[in-house]
């Protein structure tokens, strides 16, 4: 975690917040959010806030009786959070998900999307989840599914040839086994455990527009300032074309597929 402070720090968070978080997360940040409707009070935890695309999606979602604290390991993450208008309401925090700073069963429902992939040790921040969950309280997270044929499987191959790394190196850990999630959540306690493949279409205007959104925020512009910082615009305009050559000179339309575990903190 501390390699991506480091990555996501001085205009990284500003950047990330601009180019990536309207393609890659809002579509999938309401739809966590939705997931919650119908709670009418309580007290909603976020882990791996971010800049704040689920919490705001919360803020928008859930009555004002339902408190909302949202944490991030990353002080800088939570300054460009809390820089969107609206949140008034919502308690931030700088937090590790492995060692909560939080009472016990303090917390009705947790959420996190796109972040427990980066947690060092899966099973002890779940531990944590289901120590601060109140008996029958709900963890919800996401992960990101296949990514074969998107977008961003098209720029991070170009990267990738450009930085003489694989594709891989680029991407978060994919930590998208089902069965696997399944037994580490078992392992921390917590049962009625499911997971739903959820698909949301990311929209660009233009194969540009795309590769900016990928190359110019995120691991990726992280991964190039740290090794051809000078050829950002060229490495852009080779991820440019190669969208094109997939999508079409056009708008451009690309699912992403995510798995969202659910699971529960046993009452008894």
């Amino acid at each position: 975690m501390s390699d991506m402070n480091r990555s996501f720090a001085g205009q990284m968070p500003e950047l990330y917040d601009r180019f990536l978080v309207p393609v890659m997360f809002e579509p999938f940040a309401q739809d966590l959010a939705n997931r919650l409707q119908g709670i009418l009070s309580g007290h909603v935890l976020e882990l791996a806030a971010g800049t704040g695309i689920v919490t705001r999606a919360l803020a928008r979602t859930l009555p004002a009786p339902v408190a909302i604290t949202a944490t991030d390991l990353n002080p800088a993450m939570l300054d460009q959070a809390r820089s969107h208008a609206g949140l008034e309401r919502v308690q931030w925090q700088e937090a590790d998900a492995l060692s909560l700073p939080f009472a016990d069963q303090q917390f009705d429902h947790i959420v996190c999307q796109f972040g427990v992939m980066f947690f060092p040790d899966e099973v002890a921040a779940f531990r944590e989840a289901m120590r601060v969950l109140r008996p029958g309280g709900r963890f919800l997270f996401s992960v990101w599914g296949n990514r074969e044929g998107s977008v961003w499987d098209v720029v991070v191959a170009v990267v990738g040839q450009f930085l003489s790394r694989g594709p891989a190196s680029l991407v978060s850990p994919p930590y998208n086994d089902v069965a696997t999630v399944q037994a580490d959540l078992a392992a921390a306690g917590f049962a009625s455990i499911t997971a739903e493949d959820v698909i949301q279409s990311t929209h660009t205007r233009s194969p540009r527009e795309a590769a900016v959104s990928q190359c110019h925020g995120g691991l990726v512009r992280a991964a190039i300032d740290a090794q051809m910082p000078d050829q950002l615009d060229e490495i852009t305009e080779a991820a440019t074309a190669a969208i094109a050559a997939r999508f079409g000179s056009g708008p451009v339309d690309s699912p992403l597929h995510a798995i969202l575990f659910a699971a529960v903190r046993p009452s008894g």
